[in-house]
This record gives C-alpha cells, sequence and structure tokens, in this order.
C-alpha cells in the first residue's frame, strides 16, 4: 500500500508540472495582449481547469489507463514511466521550450513496458492515434485559428482599430477560460489514466484486458486539483516563447487563437483521444498570426519548437527504459 500511495503521489507531482509546464497554453495569449496581468491569468486559467471535471467524461483517462496492458503494469513500471515524462518536463521547461506534457506520458509508459515486454504490451490503437494527432491538432488549430482570424477581419475590418481592440479584450476573457475549460478536462485525465493504471496494478480496481476501467471521482478531482494548483505557479519561461516570441498577438489574434485552440481540445477530449494542448494552441497562433501577414510569424522560432515536439515521446521513453533498466538492476520487484 506505501508504494501505491508512493505512486499516486508521484502522478500528482507530474500533474503539477504539467500544469506549471503548460500554464503557458491557457494563458499566454491573454497575457502578451496586455488583457490579464500575469498573476490574474494565471488564477482565472487555475480556475477553469479545475472546473473541467464538469464538462467532460473521462474518456481519456480510461483509454490512458489501457494504454499498457494490464498483465504487465506494475507499480514499478508506472513509477518509470512518471519519472520519465517528470525528467522531460522539466528539461523542456529549463531550455524554455513549450513541449507536450501529455506525449512526454505516453512516451514514458510507453519506453518502460517496451523494455518489461516488448512493443506487443502497447494498446496500438491509442499510440496510433496520438501520432496522428501530433499533426492534426497544431494542423487543425492553424486552419481553424486563420478561418477565425479571416472571418473576424472581415467582420470588423471597417471599425476603429480602438473599437475593435476594446471588444475583444472582453472577449479575450471568454476565450481564455474556454480554452483552459479544454486544456483541463484533457490534460487532468491523461493523470487519472495513469493513477487508475496503478490501482489496477495494485489490485484496487479492476479492468479486464482491453477493457475500458471506471476512473474514481476522487482520482479526477485529485488531478484537476494538482494542475490547478501548478498552474497558479506559473511558467513564465514557456509563457514568453508561446506568447512573445512566435508572433505578436493583438486582443482579436488572441481571442481567434484561444477560441480555435479550445475548439479543437473539446473535439479530442470528446472523442477521448489524449492530445497535446501545446501542439493545439501554437497551431492556433500561428494560424491566426499569420493573416496579418506570414512575415509576423517567427518560423525559426516555430520550427525550434516542431523538433521538440518530434522528439518527446522518444526522449521520455529513453528516460523511463533507463529508469526501470536502473531500479530493476538495484533489486526493485520489476
Amino acid at each position: 500500500m506505501e508504494a501505491l500511495i508512493a505512486i499516486i503521489a508521484l502522478a500528482l507531482v507530474f500533474d503539477y508540472i504539467n500544469g506549471f509546464h503548460d500554464a503557458a497554453n491557457s494563458i499566454a495569449t491573454v497575457v502578451s495582449t496586455r488583457v490579464l496581468s500575469p498573476r490574474l491569468a494565471v488564477a482565472w486559467a487555475a480556475f477553469f481547469n479545475f472546473v473541467a471535471f464538469f464538462f467532460f467524461e473521462s474518456h481519456v483517462a480510461g483509454n490512458i489507463a489501457k494504454g499498457v496492458n494490464p498483465s504487465v503494469v506494475t507499480l514499478t513500471l508506472v513509477g518509470a514511466g512518471l519519472v520519465g515524462a517528470i525528467l522531460w518536463d522539466l528539461l523542456t521547461w529549463w531550455l524554455s521550450l513549450p513541449t507536450s506534457s501529455s506525449h512526454a506520458l505516453l512516451g514514458g509508459m510507453a519506453g518502460a513496458a517496451i523494455v518489461k515486454g516488448g512493443f506487443g504490451t502497447l494498446d496500438a490503437k491509442l499510440y496510433i492515434q496520438a501520432g496522428i494527432f501530433i499533426f492534426v491538432s497544431p494542423m487543425l488549430g492553424m486552419v481553424l485559428g486563420a478561418l477565425l482570424m479571416r472571418t473576424v477581419m472581415a467582420l470588423f475590418g471597417r471599425r476603429s482599430p480602438s473599437g475593435v481592440d476594446k471588444t475583444f479584450r472582453r472577449l479575450q476573457l471568454l476565450s481564455a477560460s474556454l480554452y483552459s475549460i479544454g486544456h483541463g478536462g484533457n490534460d487532468a485525465q491523461k493523470t487519472a489514466g495513469i493513477i487508475s493504471a496503478a490501482l489496477i496494478a495494485a489490485g484496487q480496481l479492476h479492468a479486464a484486458p482491453g477493457e475500458t476501467p471506471h476512473v474514481p471521482l476522487w482520482v479526477v478531482l485529485a488531478c484537476h486539483a494538482a494542475m490547478g494548483l501548478g498552474t497558479l505557479s506559473g511558467g513564465w519561461r514557456i509563457v514568453q516563447t508561446m506568447g512573445m516570441r512566435i508572433t505578436k498577438l493583438a486582443p482579436v489574434g488572441g481571442f481567434c487563437a484561444e477560441t480555435s485552440g479550445a475548439a479543437t481540445l473539446f473535439l479530442a477530449t470528446a472523442l477521448g483521444v489524449p492530445v497535446s494542448t501545446t501542439h493545439t494552441i501554437t497551431g492556433a497562433i500561428v494560424g491566426a498570426g499569420s493573416q496579418r501577414k506570414l512575415t509576423a510569424v517567427r518560423w525559426g522560432v516555430a520550427g525550434r519548437i516542431v523538433w521538440a515536439w518530434v522528439l518527446t515521446v522518444p526522449g521520455a521513453a529513453l528516460i523511463s527504459a533507463l529508469t526501470y533498466l536502473l531500479v530493476t538492476a538495484l533489486g526493485v520487484k520489476p
């Protein structure tokens, strides 16, 4: 039981880190457009991260929980997966890179599972879906961001810039809250899925192979609370990259980016697909910013971010695999 409690605590630590690592996803645009101060922005995002559990069923959490065959899942494997995800998140946070905590978690679980039982232990459907959405979510965010920005420019193009700015400063409060709900609804469920997998491994939760397990309410609430607290702690290094270095946004652009990103996350969460909130909002920011002029987007920064995306799953997988090999070599039960 002590080992299970330790793994649950480690999972909530990951969720906390996910909150401050991905805080930029929820607040970067609303901070960079000066609609809210950083302090108010994180409080706003944290609140809506937490209440997201009212809006979505736990489809994503259930799918994550069965991402690795229950017959090979142990507390040691889950712990190694979490270590891989946490260390990758901290590394990319230090480098100011807005990478995906979601894919770090998937990579972390995969690395330890492959070392223990081979590639056949993974839920191929889940990992293929996640791989496809590495490209789909930013592209969908980009397309929606561009279309919404183009529509808004057509509707409000003849109004005075100050009037448009005033209108969309208010609307950005709505779009930021919607995006934070989408962020909490998709990302907190991933950690809930990992805790559910640990409960299954410890015999505290039942699920047949291939079956989507029921996620206890206390797990959902704990994960949303941990993410909300993490968001409150900031994540300013990545806020600068997301909100200021990719492109310069006015409130109208921030509204279009956040609304488009929220729509993408709502769709993915309803389908039970674990997507990257980082990928989604980055695509939406690029889409909205490019409608002013293509040169408004700093493509060098965007390219560096994409490389970090590509390396996330194998990087986290490598760290978790090495962690699993180390702890089992030291005599910990595999």
